[in-house]
């Protein structure tokens, strides 16, 4: 199997910075790679692009990424994407009908804090495009993975719940 995997930044990578007193996102993979370094049978196409917190997105770093998307030819793909702006990159995504298998996955905290969230929501993604699934924009977070219209962050809680 063939994934692309358009790492964008988010809580899901970052690192904290001794010298600045604060969790900042990388520009580098190391979160990611110790995840895809345990898929033996998945060739991966790794592109960093944003290295952002997604509350620092604009509107142009949500077009980099559909551009992304659109440049790769892969037809599986999985967004590391910060959870907070998650639903305005997936709603461009739809907007611009890109016909791929696309998931965005994340994390609540980051991996280099503990790692089983972002792991278990990574695998999660991956186990999701192995299966026999039509074209379209999903979220996998915490235990699901749906069209990313049905799963809200409930920032009171924590966690991403279905919205019915």
């Amino acid at each position: 199997m063939n994934v692309t995997i358009i790492n964008t930044g988010g809580t899901f990578n970052k690192r904290y910075n001794p010298i600045k007193g604060q969790l900042e996102v990388p520009t580098d993979n190391i979160a990611l790679d110790k995840i895809v370094e345990s898929c033996h049978n998945v060739n991966f196409e790794i592109k960093n692009v944003v290295s952002k917190d997604s509350l620092d997105m604009d509107d142009n770093d949500r077009q980099i990424i559909c551009d992304a998307i659109k440049a790769t030819k892969n037809d599986k793909i999985i967004i590391i994407h910060g959870t907070d702006t998650v639903h305005l990159t997936s709603a461009l995504i739809k907007e611009e009908k890109i016909e791929k298998k696309i998931v965005f996955t994340g994390a609540m905290v980051p991996m280099s804090i503990d790692t089983v969230e972002a792991t278990m929501n990574f695998s999660q993604a991956l186990g999701f495009l192995n299966a026999n699934i039509d074209n379209g924009t999903f979220i996998s977070m915490h235990g699901v993975v749906v069209d990313s219209s049905k799963l809200v962050k409930n920032r009171e809680l924590g966690q991403f719940l279905i919205q019915n």
